[in-house]
């Protein structure tokens, strides 16, 4: 059976009320939404950076309608909820993030977020009474999606160098006031600051995996508070990084000993021929 999109949403908020936390990894591209969810993942989310390199340019680059090109790709490849990075809702104006938020859900997306990251490098987190405002209209779009949308709501200090803990959770204590169902500080530096970000908001919390915490695992990061755990571009890196280290083995040694690790043709056929995974 094919899920509706209503089902997806219906299934995506379980996992959010589920104990514990989940995984929720992030596909590029058609190809690695299929591996990923015939994998026993529960949803997906996209990635704006990783999609962004994976046609050769950087974050921010692609814009809305690539972007949702891209992530009506990877829900026409799974029965899974899948998630989306909708970075700013590529607009400044509340109404005009709003719009984006009904665009995603068009697509068949289950959830979708938005960010207080303005893209404005001389000014690049949005005054905070108009990131509330925003999440407020994005938030009301959610509400008015037959079958519902699951919005997310970023703060965005820690990735554009303002690492100021109490005005993120000043920002996401008002977004979950605004009516945002998931709550999401990308790039909190470690436990502790999860931990304070989990224990001051009564909303999910995503927490984005940091390679760099020391100790980090699911279960650290589910015992600090998180309930959803992404890895925003990093799926898209350890695959670009394998393809630089086969790269650099070619052309150090002539060598082929990193073919050794390649996934079997055989297998990503079997894996390509299934009908839509999950």
């Amino acid at each position: 059976m094919t899920e509706t999109r209503a089902q997806k949403v219906e299934a995506f908020r379980a996992l959010h009320a589920a104990p514990g936390a989940f995984v929720l990894p992030n596909p590029w591209d058609r190809g690695s939404a299929r591996i990923l969810a015939s994998m026993g993942f529960q949803a997906l989310a996209t990635t704006s950076a990783g999609f962004a390199f994976s046609i050769g340019v950087v974050d921010g680059v692609p814009g809305r309608a690539a972007v949702l090109a891209n992530a009506a790709d990877i829900v026409a490849e799974t029965s899974l909820p899948v998630n989306a990075d909708l970075e700013n809702c590529f607009a400044d104006a509340p109404d005009a993030a709003a719009e984006t938020i009904r665009l995603a859900a068009e697509t068949g997306l289950a959830g979708g977020s938005i960010e207080d990251a303005s893209g404005n490098p001389g000014a690049p987190i949005y005054d905070f009474s108009l990131a509330v405002e925003r999440v407020a209209a994005a938030a009301e779009a959610a509400r008015a999606v037959p079958g519902g949308f699951v919005l997310t709501a970023r703060a965005e200090n820690f990735l554009h160098g303002r690492p100021d803990l109490d005005d993120t959770i000043r920002r996401l204590q008002a977004f979950e006031k605004a009516g945002a169902e998931v709550l999401y500080a990308p790039g909190l530096p470690d436990m502790a600051a999860i931990r304070a970000v989990c224990s001051s908001v009564s909303r999910p919390v995503n927490v984005l995996a940091n390679p760099r915490i020391p100790g980090l695992s699911v279960a650290a990061m589910a015992e600090a508070g998180a309930k959803r755990i992404s890895l925003g571009g990093t799926l898209t890196r350890a695959a670009f990084g394998a393809l630089l280290r086969a790269g650099r083995e070619l052309l150090d040694t002539g060598t082929f000993r990193f073919a050794a690790d390649a996934m079997p043709g055989a297998e990503i056929a079997a894996v390509m021929r299934k009908d839509a995974g999950g």
